[in-house]
C-alpha cells in the first residue's frame, strides 16, 4: 500500500530509545573504565574517586522522583531530548575537567541529573504505544543496557589508552549531541496520557497518593532495590575479584566479569520479554511470575560464581546470573505497569528508581567492609541471598496483592 511505513512507528521509536539508553549507560560506564588514568592525573584518593560516584547515585536518587513527575504531566520528547542534550554534553565537560570539584560539579551532578530524567519518561512512551507487545517492547529497550557497558568498556578503554582518559569522554559526549539532534526530527511528540491542558495536570500529592496505595508497587521497589544492591556490588567489585582470586590481568577481569554476564542477560530479557507477552493473555500474573522465579533461579548463581574455585565454573555462575538476571528485567517495569494507570506511570518508575538508587548506594561500600572482614569471596557469595529474599517479596505480593492491585487497560490504537 502507497505511503506505508516500511517499519511502525511503535518500533521505531524503540530503536530510536535504544540508542539512547546504550549512550546513556556507555557514558555511565566511562568513568569507571577511565579511573586509573584519571585518578592519576588528577592526583585523586580512592575516597575521592568513589565519592564522585557516590554523588553520581545520589543525585540520580534525588531527581529521578521529580523526572517521572515531569514526564507523566508534559510532552516526554521533549524531556527525553533534553534529558540526552545535557547528559551527553555534561560527558563533553567531564573530560575538561581539572580536579575534583569540576569532576563532582560535571559528572556527579549535571551527568547524573541529566540521565535521571531519560528513563521515567522513555518507560512510559513505551507502555503508551505497546500493549500487547510492552513486555518485548521493553526487553528489546534494555538489551541496550547490555550492550553499552560491554561496548563502554571496550572503546572507552581502547580511546583512553592510545588517545588519553578525556577524548573517551569527548568521543561519547559528541556522540550523544549528535543522537539527540536526530531524536529531535524523528522523536514524535506524543501527549502524556495526564494531558496538556493546565486543567489536566495532576498534583504531586495526588500522583503520590494514587501510586503509594497500591502494595504490589512497594513489593516492586522493595525487590528492585535488592536485585540493584546485588547489581551495584556485582559490577563494582566483580573485577577486583577476578583480579584477585584467580590472577587475570585487569584487562581480562574487566572484560570477562562484564561479558558472560551480560551476554547471558541479553538472552533471558528476550526470551521472557517474549514468553510472558504471549501469556499474558491468558495468565494475568505471568509478569510477576517471571520476576520472582528470574531472582529466585539467579541466586544460585551467585553463590557458584562466588564459592567456586574453579574459573570456568565461576563463568558458568556468571552467565547463569546474567541469564537469570534478564529474565528479571524483561518484565521490571511492564509488571510494575499493570497495577500503574497509565497517566501515573512515568512517576512511579522515578519512585520506583528513587527507592532503588538510595537503597543500592550503600552496596559498594558494604561490598568493600565485607572484603577486609569476612572477605571479598563471602561477600559476594551472600549477594545470592538478597536475590532469593527479593523473589519472596514479589511472590507474596502476586499471592496477596496483586489480583486487588492490577488494572485492565482499554488497548490503544496502533501508531
Amino acid at each position: 500500500m502507497a505511503g506505508r511505513k516500511l517499519v511502525p512507528y511503535k518500533w521505531e521509536l524503540i530503536i530510536l530509545l535504544w540508542f539512547a539508553y546504550c549512550f546513556n549507560q556507555a557514558d555511565r560506564q566511562v568513568y569507571n573504565v577511565v579511573l586509573p588514568l584519571l585518578q592519576r592525573e588528577l592526583q585523586l584518593s580512592d575516597v575521592q574517586a568513589g565519592l564522585v560516584a557516590s554523588i553520581f547515585m545520589w543525585t540520580y536518587a534525588a531527581l529521578v522522583p521529580i523526572a517521572g513527575y515531569i514526564g507523566d504531566m508534559f510532552r516526554r520528547k521533549w524531556v527525553v531530548v533534553c534529558s540526552l542534550l545535557v547528559w551527553s554534553v555534561a560527558t563533553i565537560l567531564s573530560g575538561a575537567s581539572s580536579g575534583l570539584i569540576a569532576l563532582v560539579v560535571c559528572r556527579s551532578l549535571a551527568t547524573g541529573g541529566g540521565e535521571a530524567f531519560y528513563y521515567p519518561s522513555a518507560n512510559s512512551l513505551i507502555g503508551q504505544y505497546h500493549e500487547k507487545t510492552r513486555a518485548l517492547a521493553m526487553s528489546i529497550h534494555q538489551t541496550s543496557v547490555y550492550v553499552g557497558i560491554v561496548a563502554s568498556g571496550l572503546i572507552a578503554g581502547w580511546i583512553a589508552d592510545h588517545y588519553g582518559w578525556r577524548m573517551s569522554f569527548y568521543v561519547f559526549g559528541s556522540i550523544g549531541v549528535a543522537l539527540a539532534v536526530l531524536m529531535l526530527f524523528r522523536l514524535k511528540d506524543v501527549a502524556s496520557p495526564a494531558g496538556d491542558r493546565k486543567e489536566d495536570v495532576t498534583p504531586p500529592w495526588q500522583v503520590l497518593k494514587a501510586v503509594s496505595r497500591k502494595p504490589t508497587f512497594w513489593a516492586l521497589c522493595l525487590a528492585f532495590s535488592g536485585f540493584n544492591f546485588a547489581g551495584w556490588g556485582y559490577f563494582t567489585w566483580m573485577p577486583t575479584f577476578l583480579h584477585e582470586k584467580y590472577g587475570l590481568s585487569l584487562a581480562n577481569a574487566g572484560f570477562s566479569s562484564m561479558f558472560y554476564s551480560n551476554l547471558f542477560a541479553m538472552v533471558g530479557v528476550i526470551i521472557g520479554g517474549r514468553l510472558s507477552d504471549v501469556l499474558a493473555a491468558r495468565r494475568s500474573t505471568i509478569r510477576m511470575e517471571f520476576e520472582y522465579l528470574g531472582l529466585l533461579l539467579g541466586a544460585p548463581f551467585i553463590a557458584l560464581m562466588s564459592l567456586t574455585g574453579n574459573l570456568w565454573l565461576c563463568y558458568v555462575g556468571l552467565a547463569g546470573f546474567g541469564l537469570f538476571r534478564g529474565v528479571y528485567d524483561s518484565n521490571l517495569f511492564a509488571a510494575l505497569f499493570d497495577v500503574i494507570e497509565p497517566r501515573y506511570r512515568a512517576s512511579a518508575v522515578g519512585a520506583m528508581l528513587c527507592i532503588s538508587f538510595v537503597i543500592s548506594a550503600f552496596a559498594p561500600v558494604t561490598l568493600g567492609w565485607a572484603k577486609s572482614t569476612i572477605g571479598l569471596t563471602n561477600g559476594m557469595a551472600l549477594l545470592s541471598i538478597v536475590f532469593g529474599g527479593s523473589a519472596v517479596i514479589i511472590f507474596a505480593a502476586t499471592k496477596l496483592f496483586f489480583a486487588g492491585d492490577r488494572i485492565v487497560e482499554v488497548e490503544e490504537a496502533e501508531a
